[in-house]
């Protein structure tokens, strides 16, 4: 890939700069939208933008390591008889076998069970070592209905209803034909070699009236013992989880923006959605509204990489949440030791673009058999299971330190914000100005109003 230096005396466009340019020029060579992996890479209000008020005088920290803060959580307590049990509050994302190889698949079974947490199917159907290895697996019912079969959704531990994604809310997934190999295309009853788009939206109902009547299928398919998921991609969310309540849902998953996905249009990922720390709010407000917060599960996916943004998350009102990029990362994907492979393909360690080509030199993201051998899914297993520990232990330190004995005792009352628009998204004040200065300062507004 060309690079461009700066020279002496040239201003470079804010409108097109040297990226806008490259893709008008792609654009015109090719004559098809760009298609790539990851997530949104523009900046975006994200839990960054929030910081905790740490207990001191007004309020009293707990001892670390001396004095306990749970992290276990429950999922799908509202009418499901066999509720998932979890004892941290960090979940597997649904990652197709398609998009990831068998043994990355293994791997995040492996990793979820060493920990006590669950991990998701995704697209494509529930592979043998994936269920072999997780101790609770959630399965994944998506508008392309690839492998899916009901003696699966028997013998998964829950079941989650994708109705959309945060990487590309309103349209289906891809998946190109070179990863689609002969047990892909088995798996999937699909041909093999041959691009596959998945449909924008499930078959069998057109709005809530008929997702009820699904959610209800479901449940009598599986004798009403496993909770059922429905998963939203964050857009119109406070419509859209009143309504996947009512039509009768344990657990609302929310997928922000700034979610993953393997391979999708660039415009899609970047211009669609809305980011995970403006839907939180709005998921909690319609939970509280219609009585059902705690009472239906939310857990939040998008974005999560740390402890601090898992804590956050919880502190908004979420009850859990899920990963998905940080685990592939974990696992070793896009690693600087193979640097040089991923240049091959048009990227470079760190990127993440490659995701769609379906060579990654890791094994993780491939189909290739030989790719896929070199990843050793018990190390990759490890792997993610530390750097979920990792993820509990440091909201953990976040809960003490507001004097939290449990990480869902955290709320927006720990929180501050360090920018006018996460304060507005988040709900929660900007840093120095708490609820008195405020109220004082929208009284001095008022009435000012009023006398103009």
């Amino acid at each position: 890939m060309p690079t461009f230096e700066p020279t002496p005396g040239l201003r470079e466009s804010y409108l097109y700069d040297r990226n806008v340019i490259a893709e008008i020029q792609r654009a015109a060579r090719e004559g098809i939208y760009d298609i790539r992996g990851f997530g949104a890479k523009r900046k975006l209000p994200h839990f960054d933008d929030l910081l905790f008020l740490g207990a001191s005088v007004s309020r009293y920290p707990l001892e670390g390591y001396r004095e306990r803060c749970a992290t276990d959580v429950v999922l799908g307590t509202r009418f499901a008889s066999k509720p998932i049990h979890l004892e941290i509050p960090v979940t597997i994302a649904g990652m197709s076998f398609g998009a990831l190889s068998g043994p990355a698949k293994e791997a995040l079974g492996r990793a979820a069970t060493e920990v006590g947490t669950s991990t998701t199917t995704g697209d494509g159907g529930m592979t043998a070592e994936e269920r072999e290895h997780s101790e609770t697996l959630v399965y994944q019912l998506l508008p392309s209905r690839y492998g899916m079969n009901p003696d699966d959704l028997r013998r998964a531990d829950a079941i989650e209803v994708v109705i959309g994604q945060g990487a590309k809310p309103g349209g289906g997934g891809m998946l190109l034909g070179h990863k689609i190999s002969d047990r892909v295309a088995a798996m999937r009853n699909l041909p093999k070699g041959i691009d596959q788009r998945s449909a924008s939206r499930h078959p069998d109902w057109t709005g809530p009236d008929d997702l009820e009547i699904k959610l209800h299928e479901l449940r009598e398919i599986t004798d009403w013992e496993k909770p059922i998921f429905v998963k939203i991609g964050a857009t119109r969310t406070y419509y859209d989880t009143q309504l996947a309540v009512k039509a009768g849902a344990d657990v609302i998953v929310l997928d922000g923006m700034q979610g993953g996905t393997a391979a999708t249009q660039d415009v899609f990922i970047e211009h669609a959605g809305i980011p995970t720390l403006a839907a939180i709010p709005l998921a909690v407000q319609a939970l509280l509204e219609l009585g059902m917060h705690r009472k239906v599960q939310l857990i939040v996916s998008g974005g999560i990489r740390t402890g601090a943004d898992v804590a956050k998350a919880l502190a908004l009102g979420a009850d859990a949440v899920s990963i998905g990029v940080g685990a592939l990362i974990a696992m070793g994907d896009n690693a600087p030791e193979h640097d040089e492979e991923y240049r091959k393909l048009g990227s470079a360690a760190g990127f993440y673009d490659d995701w769609q080509a379906g060579r990654d030199p890791t094994g993780i993201s491939t189909q290739d058999e030989e790719l896929a051998a070199r990843f050793d899914p018990v190390v990759g297993g490890r792997k993610v299971a530390n750097y979920l520990r990792v993820l509990t232990l440091e909201a953990q330190t976040l809960a003490r330190a507001c004097g939290k004995s449990h990480v869902h005792n955290l709320e927006p009352e720990d929180l501050v914000a360090l920018t006018i628009e996460a304060s507005l998204m988040a709900r929660v004040p900007l840093a120095g100005m708490q609820a008195p200065l405020l109220d004082e300062i929208a009284d001095r507004v008022a009435a000012r109003l009023r006398e103009e």
